[in-house]
């Protein structure tokens, strides 16, 4: 049919082909083919162990083998931390061993003097048997076992940086208390402060090594102080108290350095009540503080004044009181308690032989009871005088306390009348009430004029 219709119509020239260059690049390109599906599953990428660009895989070893998985820059922060810990360990371990050893070395050249003097010094001792020990060894063999008896030490460590050490069982005296407090030498730091702040402010004490010793006077409270089994005992203790007097009259003396009379004066109450004088005898860096001249002529003896100048710049105070430390408060408070106190610098060399200037004062302190018990009672003027001022701090306090038990009972009675104000509201009527409180704002108003009046 297409023959035909090319005949009837004529033969045509066909049009010239198409320009094909643009796709010459794929003229020789394969016949694209189907991808394979395997079957196998692909992993994650996680899975793969894939590493980041530039880095190295990390070594897994033991758990002990540390060297392999570390190096030195990793302890750069440590190196620099740790000698400062080792300095400041270092620092507290030799402070706290030289005040072990210069408390040691006090005691060493102490003991001696204390063991001399008293029965029983430092701790030791029995404990008292358990109700478990008595139920199975029996009282008897529980009293006297070995298990219970307290290992002796003549010196006991409070804190690092005090030592305390107890006297008793010496007629006089009930017993002696000693602390040694020496620098904070396992705290540099904190020491240092204390240095600086005393040098630049008054208020602030300068750090010292020093001795504090303070004897309690028995003053005829035997009895009750010491301790008696039975009976027979007891009456023993009573008739030795008779026998020898250990009262004595009150009064406040005492021996202090120059340099320290401001601050004893102002720090102690006792202290307070008396009147510093220059004596001929003392060194001229001594004085005394005495409420009596005749205290003082008794007090000091030739062999106290030899005592104090062979402890030079070390003494510090000695003072006989029977007051207390703190202003009383309370009128029990001025109750009379016999005591004496010695304060002592503490040498910078640890050894015993470094005490030796100090020994006759500390000796001289141990024995002063007995010269009290034997000379310290005065003339009827002289202990009325000093009497008379105990009495004035007692009336002082008497009215003080009857002033206050005034203030309690107006209380009291300001609180029972609103009471009663309250409960008799309660029971009126709205209108009654009104009434009463217009009544009431009436009369406080008439007060107030009475008070400026009188006031004009």
């Amino acid at each position: 049919m297409a023959d035909y219709l090319k005949s009837l119509f004529g033969a045509q020239n066909a049009p010239p082909p198409a320009n094909e260059d643009d796709f010459a690049d794929f003229a020789g390109a394969p016949d694209p083919s189907p991808a394979s599906i395997s079957s196998v599953t692909p992993q994650p990428a996680a899975a793969a162990g894939a590493s980041p660009t530039g880095t190295t895989d990390v070594i897994f070893t033991k758990w002990y083998r540390v060297w392999e998985r570390t190096s030195p820059s990793d302890f750069y922060a440590e190196a620099v931390i740790l000698p400062f810990v080792i300095v400041i360990i270092g620092l507290h371990i030799w402070g706290r061993r030289t005040n072990k050893r210069k408390a040691k070395g006090w005691i060493a050249a102490h003991a001696l003097a204390l063991e001399k003097e008293y029965a029983s010094v430092g701790f030791g001792g029995r404990k008292a048997p358990t109700v478990d020990d008595v139920q199975s060894s029996g009282l008897a063999k529980s009293v006297t076992s070995d298990d219970l008896v307290i290992p002796h030490e003549l010196l006991k460590e409070k804190t690092a940086q005090e030592y305390v050490t107890y006297a008793t069982g010496r007629q006089n005296v009930a017993f002696t208390d000693i602390n040694v407090k020496l620098f904070k030498r396992y705290n540099p730091a904190t020491l240092i402060m204390e240095f600086i702040l005393g040098f630049l402010f008054e208020s602030f004490t300068t750090p010292a090594e020093r001795m504090e010793a303070t004897s309690y006077a028995f003053d005829g409270r035997e009895k009750d102080l010491v301790p008696a089994q039975n009976q027979q005992q007891l009456d023993a203790i009573e008739a030795q108290a008779k026998s020898k007097s250990s009262i004595y009259d009150q009064f406040v003396f005492a021996v202090v350095h120059k340099d320290l009379m401001r601050k004893i004066r102002d720090d102690r109450y006792d202290i307070s009540l008396t009147s510093t004088k220059d004596h001929a005898k003392l060194p001229i860096w001594a004085t005394t503080m005495s409420e009596s001249a005749e205290v003082t002529e008794k007090l000091l003896t030739a062999d106290l004044v030899k005592a104090v100048e062979s402890a030079g710049e070390a003494f510090e105070y000695l003072v006989v009181t029977d007051q207390p430390l703190d202003k009383p408060s309370k009128l029990n408070d001025t109750n009379p308690r016999k005591r004496l106190s010695l304060s002592l610098r503490i040498p910078s060399a640890s050894q015993a032989s470094a005490y030796g200037p100090t020994l006759p004062i500390f000796t001289y302190f141990l024995r002063l009871p007995d010269l009290l018990a034997q000379n310290a009672h005065f003339r009827p003027e002289v202990t009325r005088k000093i009497r008379s001022v105990r009495e004035e701090e007692q009336k002082k306090l008497r009215k003080q306390s009857d002033e206050e038990k005034a203030d309690e009972r107006r209380l009291e009675g300001e609180k029972k009348k609103k009471e009663m104000r309250d409960n008799k509201l309660k029971g009126m009527s709205a209108e009654d009430q009104r009434d009463f409180l217009e009544k009431e704002r009436k009369r406080s108003g008439k007060k107030q004029e009475k008070k400026m009046s009188r006031k004009a």
